[in-house]
């Protein structure tokens, strides 16, 4: 493992039960802030390891899954589940975002657990929460987001609901999760005793449903339509994506000063002083005048001729460019935020690091994760202290 001497979480050990996004997004954090996460995945791979067989479908594990040591256990099995409460005796943090319940069947709940150790956080990642009517429902980013509202404020209005490209509510309930254990973590330090902490993807992500939410109570308690580029409160404008000669933009006008700037920009002062626009309500009241007048503007350039234009006159605003842009961008490249490295299993591929960063000290080097249980030795051994025998013999009975 690397020296993380220095950062923040340096000392602190995570057993990282996560699948797919939520959990190990949060473990990945815990990582680069330079704790040492332990993965657990079954013998078969965690879910998203297994996407291998589409092709590129598997970059997301090398992308969540670097800085880790890779375990295999069987959980069904009573000495894997020995092997666990022993990993837990020794650790700091638990991370887990299976169904509510599961880890109780498996006799690993937080009640076991913080039996055999009471300074233990249990950090517990689920859809819809632990408790409560629908905690039983399935819960993947695409269900998520379509019981939280994400879908029905996505879109245009005369066209059907339309999901978010990212997938919002998974990291949005692994960033709160990462924010809930370090928590606990603090309060450890001065208290000496853990506790489990939970996150709902569902409740992570409602507070970014702001704007949309702005409209519906604006409206008297209506359900508010679509607004597909435009202000999810329809309380800003120009705020819209424009055409351009060889794509889009995005421009935004908060206030008067950058409504200004703009039209200053488009060469016409006079827009200022047309009563239709002179303040944000008039402007808002009278949208499709402002989109078609601004987007006559930018359909005569070429999108970055226009974006530098826009600079110069301090408008907010960003060319709409693709994913083959952002994984070559020279900026977060340049800051270490993405990286090109040689995997071993993915081959050539752009991992993004931590956007976290703590001063004083450099971000850790990107440590690419590993094949299957290619640490069961040195954890097993080295930190638990089975010999080679013992090793050889749990997986030969199929328990690593």
């Amino acid at each position: 493992m690397q020296d993380t001497a220095g950062h923040p979480l340096h000392g602190v050990t995570v057993i990282d039960l996560g699948q797919i996004y939520n959990g190990p997004y949060c473990t990945f954090l815990l990582a680069m802030a330079g704790a040492r996460v332990i993965k657990i995945e079954p013998k078969t791979g965690e879910h998203l390891r297994r996407r291998s067989v589409v092709g590129g479908a598997a970059l997301p594990f090398a992308m969540l899954n670097s800085n880790k040591a890779n375990v295999t256990l069987n959980l069904k099995d009573p000495r894997g589940r020995d092997i666990l409460i022993e990993m837990v005796r020794r650790a700091d943090v638990l991370v887990e975002n299976f169904a509510p319940g599961a880890m109780e069947r498996l006799g690993l709940g937080y009640d076991v657990l913080r039996g055999h150790n009471g300074r233990l956080i249990y950090a517990s990642g689920s859809g819809y929460g632990r408790s409560g009517p629908n905690r039983d429902y399935p819960a993947m980013d695409l269900t998520v987001q379509a019981m939280a509202g994400v879908m029905s404020v996505t879109g245009y209005p005369d066209r059907p609901p339309v999901k978010a490209g990212p997938a919002l509510c998974d990291f949005l309930g692994g960033v709160h999760l990462y924010g809930a254990l370090v928590t606990a973590l603090y309060e450890r330090e001065r208290t000496g005793r853990g506790r489990l902490v939970e996150v709902s993807m569902q409740e992570a992500v409602y507070p970014s449903l702001a704007s949309n939410l702005g409209l519906f109570y604006g409206s008297g308690g209506d359900t508010p339509p679509r607004t597909g580029n435009r202000h999810g409160g329809l309380a800003e404008a120009p705020y819209n994506v424009y055409p351009t000669r060889d794509g889009y933009i995005a421009i935004i006008c908060v206030g008067e000063t950058h409504w200004q700037s703009l039209t200053r920009a488009m060469g016409r002062d006079d827009l200022c002083h047309d009563p239709r626009f002179r303040s944000l309500g008039e402007r808002v009241a009278h949208i499709e005048e402002i989109d078609a007048l601004v987007g006559g503007f930018t359909a005569r350039f070429d999108k970055q001729e226009l974006f530098d234009l826009l600079m110069r006159h301090r408008v907010p605003c960003a060319p709409v460019r693709d994913l083959v842009e952002v994984v070559n961008d020279a900026h977060m490249h340049e800051r270490g935020a993405l990286h090109w490295i040689d995997h071993p299993i993915y081959g050539r591929v752009v991992l993004p690091h931590s956007p976290l960063r703590f001063d004083g000290v450099a971000p850790l080097p990107i440590a690419p994760s590993g094949e299957l249980g290619r640490d069961n030795g040195a954890v097993l051994g080295d930190w638990l202290g089975y010999d080679a025998a013992g090793i050889a013999a749990l997986a030969a009975a199929g328990v690593i």
